[in-house]
C-alpha cells in the first residue's frame, strides 16, 4: 500500500509487526513498550511505562518525531505541490512523522478501537498513501507516520529525550533545516544509535 517492497531491507514482515500486536499478544496484556536494539538506557525504563498515564483520551499509541529531514525528502513530491504544509516540516509546528526506536502500545485501547483496526484492512492506508504521493521503506515507521498526517489524535508524543537519535545521514543536503528537526535541549534518557551511530558514554546534550 505505502511502501517500496522488496527493494527495501525492511520489507519483511516482521518490520511490520508492531501495527498488529494487540493481535498477537494475550488481552490479558495491557500495555507494551516496543524498543529497537541499538539503544542505551540512562534512565529508569519506568519512566517510558509512567508515559501511559499521560496518554489524551484518542490516544492509542506513542512515538517521538523522527530527528532527521527523513519524510520531508520522501513527501518531496507532495510538499513541491503544497506550498506551506506543514506536512514533513519540523517541529514544534511541523508533521515531521515518526521513529519507531521506542514505541508505547497501549493494547486495550487499540483492541477496542475500531477505527484503527479498520485502517489495517489497507483501502484507506492505499488512499492516503496515493494522496500524498508517499512510498516508504521503514516499515512500521511509515505506516505510523502516514496515519500521522491525518490522525494526529491517535498519537501521544514521547520527548526526544527518551528516544534521543543519533543518525545523521540526512544532515548532508538538508544543512539549512536539519538541526531544526534534530535539536533536543533535553538531557538523553534513551539514545538511540540508528544507522549505526556510535552512542556516547557519557551524559551529553546533543
Amino acid at each position: 500500500m505505502f511502501s517500496a517492497g522488496k527493494k527495501s531491507y525492511y520489507h519483511n514482515p516482521v518490520f511490520f509487526l508492531t501495527a498488529a500486536l494487540h493481535k498477537v499478544l494475550p488481552t490479558s496484556m495491557k500495555t507494551v513498550v516496543v524498543l529497537d536494539s541499538d539503544l542505551k538506557f540512562q534512565s529508569d525504563i519506568r519512566g517510558l511505562f509512567d508515559m501511559f498515564s499521560k496518554f489524551s483520551q484518542t490516544n492509542i499509541m506513542g512515538f517521538a518525531h523522527e530527528q532527521q529531514p527523513t519524510y520531508r525528502h520522501a513527501l518531496y513530491q507532495y510538499r513541491d505541490r503544497h506550498k506551506g504544509t506543514k506536512i514533513g516540516d519540523p517541529p514544534p509546528e511541523g508533521i515531521p512523522g515518526f521513529n519507531s526506536g521506542v514505541v508505547l502500545l497501549n493494547l486495550e485501547k487499540i483492541r477496542n478501537a475500531q477505527f484503527y483496526n479498520r485502517l489495517l484492512t489497507g483501502g484507506d492506508v492505499k488512499e492516503m498513501a496515493e494522496r500524498y504521493q508517499f512510498k516508504g521503506n521503514l516499515g512500521d515507521q511509515d505506516f505510523f507516520t502516514l496515519l500521522s498526517f491525518d490522525y494526529q489524535n491517535l498519537f501521544y508524543i514521547i520527548p526526544c529525550s527518551w528516544n534521543r537519535q543519533l543518525c545523521r545521514f540526512w544532515e548532508k543536503g538538508y544543512e539549512d533545516v536539519f538541526v531544526s528537526y534534530h535539536k533536543c535541549a533535553e538531557p538523553a534518557h534513551v539514545f538511540h544509535g540508528n544507522c549505526k551511530a556510535p552512542i556516547p558514554n557519557q551524559r551529553i546534550v546533543l
